[in-house]
């Protein structure tokens, strides 16, 4: 787990401080996958504001992840990059969507920010390439490296009361 002290920065109202991080990330699991990030630990950079009403931070990361592909479970790589932003008021007085989740005692989490930020830039399904074909229902063989079709399969014989009324009309 990656974090950074925030009183290291000593930045007084209106002040800015980059700093180039390297934030150890997790695997992401989507579907009973694994998906590694690349590379890891990630080069970032965080950017700190700090105002008289509250702190902005800002966390830019490059970074890919690799695991098998959502349609023929060969390997894939979705290449992200993120540029991500949170405020941690200087007085939340309870308000929730004041605070920051990942900064506690002036410690912020930049493994569980990068972490979320993927999470959240995620498509809805990782594929090798857009137009992926995917696996045959029927065989199995990956319908990429060999496009096929399978001749009509004889029905089960305990429809076939149902398919004679299909015939009768």
């Amino acid at each position: 787990m990656t974090t950074f002290d925030l009183r290291t920065l000593r930045l007084r109202s209106g002040d800015q401080a980059r700093e180039r991080v390297e934030i150890e990330l997790q695997p992401l699991v989507l579907g009973g996958q694994a998906f590694e990030p690349r590379p890891n630990p990630a080069p970032g950079e965080l950017t700190v504001t700090h105002a008289s009403s509250g702190t902005v931070l800002e966390l830019a990361l490059d970074v890919s992840l690799e695991g098998p592909c959502f349609r023929c479970l060969i390997d894939a790589e979705l290449p992200l990059s993120l540029r991500v932003r949170e405020y941690e008021a200087a007085k939340p007085e309870g308000d929730d969507d004041l605070q920051s989740e990942y900064l506690e005692d002036d410690r912020l989490d930049l493994s569980a920010w990068a972490h979320d930020a993927i999470a959240l830039a995620l498509p809805d399904k990782i594929l090798c390439r857009p137009d992926c074909a995917g696996l045959c229902p029927v065989c199995g063989r990956d319908l990429n490296a060999e496009p096929h079709e399978h001749a009509e399969e004889t029905s089960d014989p305990r429809w076939a009361a149902l398919e004679s009324l299909r015939e009768t009309d």
